[in-house]
């Protein structure tokens, strides 16, 4: 199957309800959960957009979104589609790789994100692009694709905020921590308020304004779970490579 070709609907539940019944017993067993503000899920397309602490947290969106009738396509890496048996079942289940690198590939991956939209389904952008590298695990500042696809499409950004995954898997770690029984917690807030930035010519300083909002209100979301104050200055990926 081509990597961007979009699986069909039936393909994309039948691979979704495989997978659920692995990962929700596993994730019911080692987390309690709580998920507030469900009430701000669009009934038609949309782009979500979460913080990334550790590598499982797309299983914990993933959760969230499934639990209430909702197909989550995440835009993943590209290089996760190479991977025997993986990347097979990523295709079956109706994900997006993205090549980093741009060119062809990644406007194609739009593409089939756009229909995904258009067919009334949620992508999951982290705009991040990784695991934060914040010391204090705060989110960085993001990249614009979110911002790109949601002017592309006129779909709504809905942000979300979620605590706890990375006590369960540390980022990095090879093995799980799941005594005493961790607890993660989502919140959702309502859709980013983008209409002044729309129907004008796109251009960088636009889709950065955008990002930097959608990064905004995720974080804000993070400070009331975390009952915490976030940083005044965004920590940034040029940062980040100097300290890794």
């Amino acid at each position: 199957m081509n990597a961007t070709r979009p699986a069909g609907p039936l393909s994309v539940r039948l691979g979704m309800d495989a997978l659920a019944l692995v990962v929700r017993p596993t994730l019911n067993v080692l987390m309690n959960r709580t998920w507030e503000g469900l009430e701000h899920l669009p009934r038609g397309g949309f782009i979500m957009c979460p913080n990334h602490l550790t590598e499982i947290d797309p299983f914990l969106i993933g959760h969230m979104l499934y639990s209430n009738g909702i197909i989550p396509h995440f835009l993943a890496k590209h290089s996760l589609f190479q991977i025997p048996v993986l990347g097979a079942w990523l295709r079956w289940a109706g994900q997006i790789p993205v090549d980093r690198r741009g060119g062809a590939t990644a406007l194609e991956s739009l593409a089939v994100a756009r229909r995904v939209l258009d067919r009334g389904g949620a992508i999951i952008v982290y705009p991040e692009g990784t695991l934060t590298r914040d010391p204090a695990l705060w989110p960085m500042r993001g990249r614009t694709g979110a911002a790109r696809l949601a002017f592309d499409t006129q779909a709504p950004v809905i942000p979300v905020a979620h605590w706890g995954a990375h006590e369960l898997l540390p980022q990095y770690a090879r093995r799980v921590r799941p005594f005493p029984r961790k607890t993660s917690r989502a919140s959702i807030g309502p859709a980013v308020d983008l209409d002044d930035l729309r129907g004008r010519g796109i251009d960088r300083a636009m889709l950065e304004t955008a990002t930097d909002r959608i990064q905004d209100e995720t974080t804000a979301l993070l400070g009331i779970l975390r009952g915490a104050t976030p940083p005044a200055v965004r920590f940034e990926m040029a940062t980040a490579r100097s300290l890794y």
